[in-house]
């Protein structure tokens, strides 16, 4: 309804939903990354601590780094701490757009609060050593409303495609 914030989840993911391996994302893609940031500059980003532990230079700049972590001891410089996803969207609330960031346990508590999801399809079958997935797209309720043409940064890399995905129940609520 009006007023209600657009709580998007943004991801890359292989064929199969895989997301990560070893605490990093599988692919580093160029194109990717700069959307990302494009998109989530100027909001508020909501991670799960692993996912703090490996931004390679810290809290996001530009956005509003939030960390869910049950543990209140964990500092996060340039980023606030709450225990549960619950708490962590309730203090954004009144914004236009936050994005959850991962990892795969965050994505999957969000997954049911989620209003939108912006999916980059890497079209690639998951990597045998990969050990985090997206949970499963559920076509009933997610709605494929935009898809850009197949970017591919080098020869040697997999193609990649933009998606934007609206939750069929959002306009209901």
């Amino acid at each position: 309804g009006i007023g209600m914030t657009d709580i998007c989840i943004i991801v890359a993911i292989t064929r199969g939903g895989a997301i990560g391996r070893r605490g990093d994302m599988i692919y580093h893609l160029k194109a990717d990354l700069r959307r990302f940031k494009v998109l989530t500059t100027g909001h508020t980003v909501v991670m799960g601590r692993r996912t703090f532990l490996s931004l390679p230079k810290g809290a996001l700049p530009h956005r509003r780094n939030i960390v869910v972590s049950r543990n209140s001891d964990f500092s996060a410089p340039g980023a606030e701490v709450f225990p549960s996803l619950e708490a962590a969207i309730k203090a954004t609330e009144g914004e236009d757009r936050i994005f959850i960031i991962g990892g795969g346990e965050i994505y999957r508590q969000a997954m049911p609060l989620a209003t939108s999801m912006e999916i980059t399809h890497i079209d690639v079958d998951a990597p045998a050593d990969a050990d985090t997935f997206f949970p499963d797209i559920d076509p009933d309720r997610w709605k494929k409303t935009a898809e850009s043409a197949p970017v591919t940064d080098s020869p040697d890399s997999p193609p990649y495609r933009f998606t934007t995905y609206k939750d069929n129940r959002s306009h209901h609520q």
